[in-house]
């Protein structure tokens, strides 16, 4: 829904049976789940031994069913892909999974994540490879089968690919007869193991695990790679262990609230963070409301501490794609207003605490306090339960200039002005550490401009 939000916006699924054959199905469900990661196309890869087909569609997961009948796909591997475009441009040739042939068979390939140095490992590949995408992940999947193609196992092929490639990726690999799930060594990206019964699933969330039915295992380790076959599941090292720097926006706002990641709930991260706001930025008010949906723990959080009752003041039109997800700024301008409808009877003549998770651009925070003033609300004072983005990232979320961000050039007070609201805080930098856990490292880059890579 929000223009005010960061996308990364991938999402990755994989799924081996032993007995049920239909793992489209299986893995159309899971995308579903993990819908919220990304809503410009959809792809599924199957094999059934021999040979790996592909489906692939523009649009919502819905938008596979239109051409195809997977309750009569048959294959014991699987694996899915929902897209927002961060590198390459929004069309059916860069949606995924990839796949190419190699002397071992073909090879399909999904990727969360952004590579970094995609143009140095693009021109060490050759000018006689001729692309069908202009995604980094199509490297990623050349380079794999250049390594296969000189006569290395797949398993060797991917480790000599990675410790050439500089960014985040969490990977779903197929081969005619295995499951491969890859997470990068700073763990930037996550990725969930799981069982549905006998089946083996690879998730980007928990959440494209739990919604089947299913039971968490684990998380990938970052550095980890999981290989699925009919013998069981075996774990190798494609690095040294490191440090484990998740991207903080996955607990802000890209995961699902019923996921876990790495053994934080994100649900209760969030409600954590609206506490810690409102101790360190209280402000006086009738209400307490949350930005539909992804600030509303945030805002049952901030009430709480309070002692303020949390109220429903804004309703979302949920028939109109997330905002933040479309890549044209036109686009997210005119569903803004659409998007959002004001309750008149809970907003008049008070005083209302606007609780959102984060902010980027401020469009979203400026057309939803218009819209509460022109519902009559007397004061309308803006929270940020995450601290100011002050940074671009080059890690696989869609800011790449400093100059789009609200923060840019502006203080605090003349963020407030921007966005026409009484009063304005952010939680800070220390507060989202301390409720995510002091003794674990995350990438906090757009915050403070650190980020695992240079």
């Amino acid at each position: 829904m929000n223009d005010d939000k960061f996308k990364e916006e991938c999402g990755v699924f994989g799924v081996f049976s032993k007995r049920n054959f239909n793992t489209p199905v299986i893995t159309y469900y899971g995308l579903y789940a993990l819908q919220h990661r990304g809503q410009e196309s959809a792809g599924i890869a199957v094999t059934n031994g021999q040979h790996i087909n592909t489906y692939k569609s523009m649009g919502l997961v819905d938008s596979l069913l239109e051409h195809n009948d997977f309750s009569n796909i048959k294959g014991k591997f699987c694996i899915g892909h929902v897209r927002y475009s961060t590198t390459g441009e929004s069309k059916i040739e860069n949606a995924q999974p990839f796949i190419c042939n190699s002397k071992i068979g073909q090879i399909a390939l999904a990727h969360n994540g952004n590579v970094i140095n995609k143009n140095k490992l693009k021109e060490e590949l050759g000018k006689n490879i001729i692309f069908e995408s202009t995604t980094d992940s199509e490297i990623i999947l050349r380079i794999i089968v250049k390594e296969i193609d000189k006569g290395k196992r797949i398993e060797e092929a991917i480790i000599s690919t990675l410790k050439l490639v500089k960014g985040a990726y969490s990977l779903v690999i197929l081969a005619k007869n295995k499951l491969i799930g890859i997470r990068d060594p700073k763990g930037i990206r996550p990725l969930s193991i799981g069982k549905l019964g006998d089946d083996s699933i690879i998730s980007s969330e928990s959440c494209g695990i739990t919604s089947l039915g299913g039971e968490i295992i684990r998380d990938v380790e970052p550095g980890e790679m999981v290989l699925i076959q009919e013998n069981g599941i075996k774990s190798i090292r494609i690095c040294e262990k490191e440090k484990n720097y998740l991207c903080t926006f996955e607990y802000i706002y890209f995961a699902r609230e019923d996921s876990i990641i790495d053994n934080i709930n994100v649900y209760v991260s969030r409600v954590l963070a609206g506490e810690e706001l409102f101790k360190e930025c209280p402000a006086k008010g009738d209400i307490v409301i949350g930005v539909p949906d992804s600030g509303v723990p945030a805002a049952m959080g901030y009430a709480k501490a309070a002692g303020i009752a949390y109220n429903v003041a804004i309703v979302k039109n949920r028939y109109i794609g997330r905002t933040f997800i479309n890549p044209y700024e036109k686009i997210r301008r005119q569903k803004i207003s659409i998007k959002l409808s004001p309750i008149k009877v809970n907003v008049y003549n008070k005083s209302v605490i606007v609780v959102d998770d984060s902010m980027i651009r401020g469009t979203t925070a400026r057309s939803l306090i218009k819209i509460l003033r022109n519902a009559g609300a007397k004061e309308v004072h803006f929270r940020i339960a995450s601290p100011i983005v002050k940074s671009y990232c080059k890690l696989g979320l869609d800011i790449k200039y400093k100059k789009e961000l609200i923060s840019y050039s502006r203080s605090i007070d003349e963020i407030k002005n921007s966005i026409g609201a009484d009063s304005i805080g952010f939680l800070s930098l220390e507060g989202l550490h301390n409720i995510l856990g002091k003794d674990k490292s995350f990438c906090f880059g757009c915050f403070n401009g650190k980020y695992p890579y240079n």
